[in-house]
């Protein structure tokens, strides 16, 4: 046997490594078919068993080739993976539930604070003042100077009227005095009323939504120069005597106190004036030029109260004033100060209630002020 000569060795040192990694790229091929035929016998159509295809079982015709319905085709080449070099973003966590609204239907009761007005409490559960009137006759007897801190009001869920049940009433009659139909106080949730057997309880109290009513006036009769002497009837203030002739208006009005805004009560059916922001103490002007008809207390809840008729048509009210500081009969001109703001009469707090008429009606004074 012949041996291997020293000097062969040299080139089978250089060939084995070749041969090994020869072997190895015929095995991974070897394996790689071994993996596809696999892959393409699950996914080719069988009915081996009782087993068959998605698409015979739903009885259509397996996909063709260029077909995508199953998804992309093969050939389709796929975006490379790239990592971004932007900022990430990041949601933020909200630990608060977003609570729907749901609309109330019963009556509150409201305790009055200092400060309050009819006005105010209307704004802050969203219904018009004239329905907490309606609802507190018993308590403010359709006067919203009559609020008092400590009292307790109806406040209704909707704007209308609140009425308690007497013997003999029905619902169509009821109804037809609030000017509402009677299946809308039936439907009413917050009523209680059983739909198909509406028997109502005398001394049950209803909310009539939609309902209303007239309202009592509680209002200073206008004074004219030439008949001042009316005005004794309504406190020790009223004037008497012919005040005729005298100082005659501008025709035009400025703001009667130093603040612009009100702090109150604003003008509604209820309250035929403004309630000025002003502190105890703080001058009051003449809005005008004209006569003072009235100069003094009032016995209608107005405290202190000054009247000027302007000689145009016009008068100008000044109520719940702390202090008077003209006469009956005096010419006042605009700009003057006829007396200092105060909490006098029917007030919950120092302010200036302040009335603009012309020829005897109401005119809401921001229609007039500059």
């Amino acid at each position: 046997m012949r041996s291997l000569s020293p000097r062969r060795l040299p080139w089978l040192a250089h060939a084995l490594p070749a041969l090994f990694g020869l072997a190895g790229l015929l095995s991974a091929a070897w394996a790689t078919w071994l993996n596809v035929g696999q892959v393409q016998a699950a996914s080719s159509p069988s009915t081996a068993g009782g087993v068959t295809s998605p698409h015979e079982a739903a009885g259509s015709s397996p996909p063709s080739p260029g077909d995508t319905r199953d998804g992309p085709s093969p050939d389709v080449a796929l975006p490379a993976f790239a990592v971004s070099d932007e900022e990430p973003l990041y949601r933020l966590a909200n630990p608060h539930t977003t609570i729907p609204h749901r609309s109330r239907v019963d009556v509150l009761r409201y305790t009055v604070q200092p400060g309050d007005s009819v006005f105010g409490i209307a704004d802050a559960f969203g219904v018009h003042p004239e329905t907490v009137l309606w609802g507190n006759y018993e308590v403010l007897n359709d006067d919203p100077h009559l609020l008092r801190p400590g009292q307790e009001l109806n406040i209704l869920p909707v704007d209308g009227t609140y009425y308690q049940w007497q013997p003999g009433d029905t619902v169509e009659a009821v109804a037809g005095f609030f000017g509402v139909d009677a299946q809308e106080i039936i439907d009413w949730p917050g009523n209680y009323v059983d739909p198909v057997d509406p028997e109502i309880q005398p001394g049950t109290w209803l909310a009539v939504p939609g309902g209303r009513r007239a309202l009592r006036t509680w209002v200073v009769p206008t004074i004219a120069r030439g008949r001042a002497g009316v005005g004794t009837a309504l406190g020790s203030g009223g004037c008497s005597g012919d005040f005729s002739g005298g100082a005659v208006g501008t025709g035009g009005f400025i703001w009667p106190t130093g603040n612009h805004y009100t702090s109150g009560n604003d003008y509604w059916s209820g309250h035929l004036a403004i309630d000025i922001a002003a502190g105890l103490g703080a001058p009051v002007w003449a809005a005008d030029t004209g006569v003072v008809v009235y100069a003094g207390w009032s016995n209608g809840g107005y405290g202190n109260m000054v009247m000027i008729d302007h000689g145009n048509g016009w008068q100008t009210l000044y109520a719940h004033l702390s202090q008077v500081n003209v006469q009956c009969g005096h010419d006042v001109f605009q700009g003057q100060t006829i007396g200092l703001a105060g909490s006098t009469g029917n007030s919950t707090g120092s302010h200036l209630h302040f009335e603009t008429r012309s020829e005897g009606g109401f005119v809401n004074p921001w229609y007039v002020l500059p």
